[in-house]
């Protein structure tokens, strides 16, 4: 019964993280556009602000003590299969977007403009791969 529990709740940590990583870019191609000290870019540096602490790091840590709970629970760290290790590769790789994408949070807080709309429009899907493998290994476990 704990491992369902834990399943539950590591997937909706999951989710709410996958709902920052995909919108939080979204923010940055809008905020691009704005002029620097404006109103409209002020609304967009608490609205970014806001999403990356108040939702997507605890959600990136639920999701990280869930799954490690679960591997735990189920005791697929005795013997870890190939899925597994391409699936936590996966949770390292969408970790280490989350944390370059907070750069680019500080950077516009800052009143800087890093990069262009192109570029933010391109790394939005990002997240969108490392979900379809994530998924994949999780459910399938092809390897």
């Amino acid at each position: 019964m704990a491992y369902l529990w834990l399943k539950a709740f590591h997937i909706i940590a999951m989710v709410a993280w996958m709902a920052g990583l995909f919108y939080l870019p979204r923010l940055m191609v809008y905020h691009r556009r704005t002029a620097v000290g404006g109103e409209t870019s002020e609304i967009f540096k608490t609205m970014e602000r806001r999403l990356l602490k108040a939702i997507m790091y605890p959600a990136m840590g639920l999701t990280w003590v869930f799954g490690l709970a679960l591997i735990w629970v189920t005791d697929a760290a005795a013997n870890p299969s190939l899925w597994l290790w391409v699936k936590l590769l996966g949770a390292v790789a969408m970790t280490a977007f989350h944390l370059w994408l907070a750069k680019f949070v500080k950077a516009f807080g800052e009143d800087e403009r890093p990069r262009d709309e192109g570029f933010f429009r391109l790394i939005n899907e990002v997240p969108t791969v490392l979900l379809i493998v994530i998924v994949i290994m999780a459910v399938v476990k092809p390897l």
